[in-house]
């Protein structure tokens, strides 16, 4: 009550100063709540912390008041504090029908509706801006008479179409502007969970309805062209194309005038997936596999699918690309990628996790039974991870369990976009009794317990927030996955080290563990899937859970999903809580570690591999030849500098340029062994390798873009490869044919090039240009891939170069200046 006054104050949105000032319509007060964005705890609780304060009654509510207070203060400041981090953002799946409908011709743009194909905003799709639910394109009837601009394309869901959408494309044929309706038909109303549509719908009768509005003309696109009956009920001039003609057909399309319309038609993977666990989607006995010796890292597979699949592959000749089997959905758009590595494996089927598959304990000691974690108070337990791999399952399996125990429990998923690989957080409450469970969310620094089945997801501000210093516990899987980042940019990394300090420092000291639990749970299960039970087990092992693992293993029975693999999965969580080293030798054995073996740790041993692979490559005369050059540059550095980074530089990537990889040397690291073992390790059954590839002599080029077309062939071409690898010695000959080629004669002059580069680097290197010559000679790793990659990495390399090379005979200048 203000003095004086019978009524009270009403303070509201603004503090005490009032709404609205006098002076340029701007508040006079501060927001007593944020205006936009959520309420969490936190924020709520400083608002009424505030107005106690103001109204003299903080005083009254003892010390935990003020602690609770100074604990809130002390986490913003943690929180503010500059960070290296990453985001986990989220993106189409694997094999998503979006990856390519979404795509425009060079030229054009689209705009963007409700449904996952929405996410094209944030990507390289031309593509932006949004609208409320059946207004999709509405926007452009707006635009169209005050632009030069003739022509958009607008992405409209199938589900939105069925919903509403239909009406915008009516305003559109009524206001007679040039358009495309890209109608992006994937047989599900897959943003929400994949559920049907609210009633019939298919590409034929969505022709028949658009015909009828005035749309014309109207073209079917489909990876499955074959799939329609003969005697579909069409609109009149309905066309169908293939999904590989898609650019042509949007730039025909574009120069039509009036309202036409794309029927892009292609299951959503998710879907897909679904119904084959089902069996009810028919379920290709086919994968895709990368050679990672003949892989160059070029990252054209990534830009031709946009497929999270595709995932890094550290490997001693540096990063490769790998295909993630657990997530991979079978649209092969990878393939497509300019590059000879890529084989389909026909036939067959994977194997499964030899370990996992064991009689639990045939050759593992008895464990001891963890005592559940004390619920004096009750027990916030926070599962991070990324959407669609099963971490609000791991919340659900809690829930019930605590539910058998006769204990309160609450269970909040925030989930937001977390089906397409966004970050997804499951908030458990475990209390004695449903009176002690006041909140479904956990408020800041309540969380006893982090389950972080992702790194990323995990070291978050809004995980980290939830941690206490010196109460947390946290048992965080250290295998990195890759971000939609590497999508677009091959040499993305992921900030590993640092996600891991952030984390462990908000849980205080050691009380957050690290484990490469999806490594170790993929080799023992055979699915990655298996990541997050396997983390559960461990937590519950470490005594951590307050809930009795009879309880967990039945909630997993209730769930009636793959209960013997998670059952298993559970145990071997538990198994590596007690002891991690001989589950990791049972995961990945001696023999397999000794193939892989490990990399290079220094200059000599960098040198001999290095010298063994070209005599394999070519001779060791050509070995010889390589190993002058990192010797000059290792006595040179030694005596002017001192260290061995510049020779590490020259042995790495020398070896490289002179390894150039033509046909002689993919046939070579074909049939040499090693791939064979890798294959014959991932399949089991009677399967057929089929061979991907665009011989210069045979690729005919797509008449739209001057590249070489890939071609199939069977198993007949290891014969093939056998007797080209033979041929290695006309490399470099008169008698090689393949070496007239462009891009050989370009392979071989970079070899020169390179050589006199080194000389030059060799003949002026001081402490002052030193940085600057390790960066110049470490120049080829950014030259990657096969034919128009190549040459397109090489002119970039060329230009970075020049840059490099006036900075480096700068260097010597400055100094003596």
């Amino acid at each position: 009550w203000e003095a004086g006054k019978r009524a009270p104050r009403v303070v509201g949105k603004f503090d005490d100063n009032g709404e609205w000032s006098r002076a340029e319509g701007q508040p006079a007060g501060t927001w007593l709540l944020p205006a936009h964005y959520e309420h969490n705890p936190a924020i709520v609780a400083r608002a009424i912390a505030t107005r106690l304060e103001k109204l003299g009654l903080a005083s009254q509510l003892g010390a935990q008041f003020k602690e609770r207070l100074a604990f809130l203060d002390f986490k913003d400041e943690a929180l503010a504090k500059p960070r290296v981090t990453t985001i986990r953002q989220p993106y189409f799946c694997s094999g998503c029908p979006h990856n390519t409908s979404t795509r425009v011709p060079e030229g054009s743009r689209a705009t963007a509706g409700i449904g996952c194909h929405f996410m094209a905003v944030w990507m390289d799709r031309s593509t932006s801006t949004f609208t409320h639910m059946g207004a999709e394109g509405a926007p452009w009837i707006g635009q169209a008479p005050f632009t030069k601009e003739k022509h958009i394309f607008a992405n409209l869901g199938d589900g939105t179409y069925f919903h509403s959408g239909l009406l915008a494309i009516r305003a559109a044929v009524a206001a007679k502007v040039t358009m495309t309706y890209k109608i992006l038909y994937n047989d599900a109303v897959a943003m929400t969970g994949g559920q049907h549509h609210d009633g019939p719908l298919d590409p034929a009768m969505i022709s028949r309805q658009i015909a009828a509005e005035g749309v014309t003309p109207i073209v079917i696109v489909t990876d499955e062209p074959e799939k329609y009956p003969s005697g579909t009920n069409w609109a009149p001039g309905v066309t169908i194309r293939h999904r590989d003609e898609l650019d042509a057909v949007q730039r025909e399309l574009r120069e039509i005038p009036g309202v036409s319309a794309l029927v892009y038609d292609q299951t959503c993977a998710s879907e897909k997936r679904r119904r084959r666990k089902r069996n009810a989607y028919p379920d290709p006995a086919k994968r895709a596999v990368i050679n990672e010796l003949v892989c160059e890292g070029c990252g054209d597979c990534s830009a031709k699918s946009n497929c999270l699949s595709v995932e890094p592959l550290e490997t001693e000749f540096g990063r490769k690309r790998t295909i993630n089997q657990s997530t991979c959905n079978k649209d092969f758009s990878c393939v497509k990628g300019f590059c000879p590595s890529f084989v389909t494996v026909e036939g067959g089927q994977l194997k499964k996790g030899k370990s996992g598959g064991r009689a639990a304990g045939d050759d593992f000691p008895a464990l001891p039974e963890a005592t559940p974690a004390s619920l004096d108070q009750p027990c916030g337990v926070l599962v991070t991870g990324i959407g669609g791999t099963g971490v609000i399952t791991i919340g659900q399996i809690l829930g019930v369990a605590a539910h058998l125990e006769g204990k309160g429990v609450s269970v909040l998923d925030m989930s937001g976009l977390a089906q397409k690989y966004g970050a997804v957080m499951s908030h458990v409450k475990i209390a004695a009794s449903a009176s002690d469970v006041h909140v479904a969310r956990l408020g800041t620094g309540d969380a006893r317990l982090v389950i972080g089945c992702d790194l990323v997801v995990t070291a978050n501000g809004d995980a980290l927030d939830k941690m206490d210093a010196g109460r947390t516990r946290a048992v965080v899987n250290a295998t990195t996955s890759p971000t939609a980042a590497f999508v677009t940019n091959p040499d993305w990394q992921l900030p590993g080290s640092n996600l891991q300090h952030d984390i462990a420092e908000a849980c205080g000291g050691r009380n957050a563990e690290f484990v490469p639990a999806a490594e170790l749970a993929t080799a023992l299960m055979g699915d990655s899937i298996a990541t997050n039970m396997f983390m559960l087990g461990y937590a519950w092992q470490k005594g951590w859970v307050p809930l009795r693992r009879e309880a967990i293993e039945r909630s997993i029975e209730l769930n009636g999903v793959a209960v013997e693999f998670n059952v298993k999965s559970f145990l071997w969580g538990r198994r590596a809580a007690v002891d991690l080293e001989r589950v990791r030798r049972i995961a990945i054995p001696a023999e397999v570690v000794a193939i892989g073996e490990h990399f290079s740790r220094n200059l000599e041993e960098l040198l001999e591999r290095r010298v063994k692979f070209l005599t394999g490559y070519q001779n060791a005369g050509y070995a010889a030849r390589y190993r002058a050059l990192v010797e000059r540059a290792r006595a040179t550095e030694q005596g002017r500098v001192g260290g061995t980074k510049l020779a590490e530089a020259v042995a790495r990537y020398y070896a490289k340029l002179l390894a150039y990889k033509d046909e002689y040397e993919v046939a070579r690291l074909f049939i040499d062994g090693a791939f064979a073992k890798k294959i014959e390790g991932m399949f089991e059954g009677d399967y057929q390798v089929k061979f991907h590839l665009a011989p210069p002599l045979l690729a005919k080029p797509d008449p739209r873009t001057g590249e070489p077309k890939k071609m199939q062939f069977g198993p007949w071409m290891r014969g093939a490869f056998t007797v080209l690898a033979r041929l290695k010695f006309l490399r470099g000959t008169a008698l090689d044919v393949f070496g007239r080629t462009e891009e050989r004669r370009m392979e071989r002059a970079l070899i020169g090039e390179y050589e006199r580069t080194v000389e030059t680097l060799l003949a002026g290197l001081t402490r002052e240009n030193h940085a600057v010559a390790v960066e110049i000679a470490s120049l080829p790793e950014t030259i990657r891939g096969f034919g128009h990659v190549k040459a397109k990495s090489v002119e970039a390399a060329r230009r970075k170069q020049a840059e490099l090379m006036g900075r480096f005979r700068a260097a010597p200048a400055r100094a003596a200046a």
